[in-house]
């Protein structure tokens, strides 16, 4: 996922930043430009002649003749567990349905840490396995590899010369993360992965990111950053040049899945499901075996209580794994609720096992199919690089001819 992109791809939130409002303009975009230059826009700075309208992050309606778009991913680095399918994968089934969808692997982003460099290959081709298992349809997305398009790089670097230092520095993740490993341990890329980012959502003028909780503020870098490089490049700077002017980017905005993905650890009810965890006990791959989904649950963490309930905020791991059942057993969380009021943990947790078995199964089937057919597998990154080839191609040439380069 596999850490997700912007999902790199699932914590949800119902938060709404000033950044994820929409700015519905009256005039042309080409004329309407925030009073911010070179420092961090904000939301106050922004002065036009133009209506403010503070809409809902959730799903929107769409057009039938014209889809909206929508970009998603997920790192190759570890297993793809529970978290990364109920979080991000398990929505895009839902959203290829109704979006012009393009889900890839972010093996760029994978070597901003240590990793393997003979398993990256191979972590890739699984991911993508993983994605097609989950019921990824590509007559209705593209899926493919982020290192297989070049211009995911070239735009990054463009981007960065547009992006302030100051931005980056103040990203959560990269003080949290760097602060643990150390300065001499930390690489440039750590820092700079959020323009990639940018790069990845950018490139294909998304209409809608899905967005967690974790990741929230580099899409609000991502909306700032396409924002300050309309004022720099776009509108009749860019119309000067031989360009059709206006906007250069769309700002996307943040898309809030269903409630419920946030899934925790099994030994922590108060930390995110995640692979970077050194216990394997904390999660639930999706390629487990019965035996060890069995385990897994059999020595999860729970408490003392009596009878079992949601939102409890003393009980984490009592919702957290009431959440689970609800979500892999399709039942709502009132009927959940109901079912597993009165229930003891020694009762419960066959019943999530098996259910997470019986979830998982069809997905763990239709993965060895998959893997067994790489023939399949290649042509379908192939095509789906292809197409994001091509949408790309047009953003870039685009960004070099507002930004004043000789084309060949």
């Amino acid at each position: 996922m596999a850490r997700s992109l912007l999902s790199h791809f699932p914590i949800l939130s119902n938060s709404t930043s000033p950044l994820a409002s929409s700015l519905s303009c009256a005039i042309a975009p080409s004329k309407c430009f925030p009073s911010y230059l070179f420092g961090r826009p904000k939301a106050s700075s922004f002065q036009c002649l133009c209506t403010l309208s503070v809409s809902e992050p959730a799903v929107p309606e769409t057009s039938s003749s014209v889809r909206k778009r929508i970009v998603s991913g997920v790192q190759p680095t570890g297993s793809i567990h529970l978290g990364n399918y109920l979080g991000a994968i398990k929505n895009w089934i839902e959203l290829q349905n109704s979006y012009d969808t393009l889900f890839f692997i972010v093996d760029l982003h994978a070597i901003t840490l240590p990793y393997e460099t003979q398993q990256l290959a191979k972590s890739t081709r699984d991911t993508a396995a993983i994605y097609l298992a989950c019921g990824v349809d590509t007559s209705k997305a593209s899926v493919f590899v982020q290192s297989h398009v070049r211009a995911h790089v070239e735009l990054m670097w463009l981007l960065s010369s547009a992006t302030p230092i100051g931005w980056l520095n103040k990203m959560i993740q990269f003080k949290e993360k760097s602060r643990k490993a150390g300065d001499e341990n930390v690489s440039v890329s750590l820092l700079t992965y959020p323009v990639l980012m940018a790069s990845d959502i950018l490139l294909y003028q998304s209409d809608f990111v899905p967005v967690g909780e974790d990741q929230k503020q580099h899409l609000e870098l991502t909306r700032e950053l396409a924002e300050r490089v309309n004022y720099l490049y776009g509108g009749r700077k860019w119309k000067k040049l031989g360009g059709r002017g206006g906007a250069i980017f769309k700002v996307p905005e943040p898309l809030i899945p269903p409630a419920g993905a946030r899934v925790m650890s099994l030994t922590d009810g108060l930390s995110k499901m995640s692979k970077s965890s050194p216990s394997d006990q904390s999660r639930i791959n999706l390629l487990d075996s019965k035996d060890v989904i069995a385990n897994k649950i059999k020595r999860c963490k729970t408490d003392s209580s009596t009878g079992l309930e949601f939102d409890n905020p003393d009980r984490p791991e009592c919702n957290n794994l009431l959440s689970i059942y609800q979500l892999v057993s399709g039942k709502t969380k009132e009927e959940v609720a109901k079912e597993c009021q009165d229930m003891s943990w020694g009762s419960f947790k066959p019943l999530i096992t098996d259910a997470l078995i019986d979830h998982l199964h069809p997905i763990q089937v239709r993965y060895e199919e998959i893997m067994s057919d790489s023939a399949y597998l290649d042509g379908v990154l192939a095509e789906g690089a292809a197409r994001a080839t091509d949408i790309s191609d047009a953003t870039l040439n685009n960004v070099y001819q507002a930004m004043g380069f000789l084309r060949r």
